[in-house]
């Protein structure tokens, strides 16, 4: 681990219990934070012993061309993928402090076989009860 970066456990309950893997890395791609799910999800990696590690180690190419890319532009990537017969969405997405590109934070997850899909109409309100 670099001597010089913070890394940690995420330090609030709800993100720390929450179902899907959350993983965060700084400006230059090194894993600050990941939550249980993650930890989990990549324990055949090395889970927590991922913290203080390049995210840019974690892929192959492309995909590590795509991490650079999100690092120095700061865009936002979506997809689904299917792994072990489970489909995931993939949001990896900047996160900011103080008005300042911070770096990445990736949600992976799961998709159910069928997701309801529901268009919003403004000008139209909604039926009793839907939200």
């Amino acid at each position: 681990m670099r001597p010089d970066k913070k890394v940690s456990t995420p330090s609030h309950a709800w993100v720390q219990e929450f179902p899907s893997p959350v993983t965060v890395c700084d400006r230059n791609g090194i894993i600050t934070e990941m939550n249980n799910a993650a930890a989990e999800s990549l324990a055949d990696s090395g889970g927590r012993a991922l913290l203080g590690q390049s995210l840019l180690d974690c892929h192959p190419e492309p995909a590590r061309s795509v991490v650079r890319d999100l690092l120095a532009t700061g865009r936002t990537n979506i997809y689904t993928i299917q792994k072990n017969g489970r489909r995931k969405l993939i949001v990896q997405s900047p996160w900011y402090h103080d008005e300042q590109r911070a770096g990445i934070v990736e949600l992976s997850i799961p998709l159910p076989d069928i997701i309801p899909h529901f268009d919003r109409d403004p000008e139209r309100p909604l039926p009793d009860g839907e939200k």
